[in-house]
């Protein structure tokens, strides 16, 4: 695959990744601010913990599948985990956030090209 093929591949992997597979619950949930209350019944205090690391694999999942690269995977988790917080905590706003996973993405694309150029 191309790197422009892998770029445009990475793109829609986190659309979907970020969209009709986050879901509600992951949504709402991976936000440490959100009152248990507020969307229904007492939960464990640390549960956002483990949403916003469930929906942080889901796009590691994305990007293993799409570069084959387990350490990318390992990175796009690391990286999407740390933007996904920030967002939250409102120290950067959608736009900013959707254009960091964007800059991930080609970010790993020229890792890519560098490898294989004997980087």
């Amino acid at each position: 695959m191309g790197p422009w093929a892998m770029l445009f591949a990475l793109i829609i992997g986190h659309a979907v990744a970020d969209y009709p597979m986050q879901g509600k619950f992951l949504a709402i949930r991976k936000n440490r601010h959100i009152k248990p209350l507020e969307y229904g019944g007492e939960v464990p205090p640390t549960l956002w913990v483990y949403c916003l690391s469930a929906h942080s694999l889901v796009h590691a999942g994305a990007v293993w599948i799409i570069t084959g690269s387990p350490f990318l995977s390992l990175l796009e988790f690391i990286l999407h985990w740390i933007i996904d917080f920030a967002k939250c905590e409102k120290w950067t706003s959608f736009h900013q956030d959707q254009g960091l996973h964007i800059l991930s993405k080609i970010g790993y694309v020229l890792l890519i090209v560098w490898q294989h150029r004997g980087g």
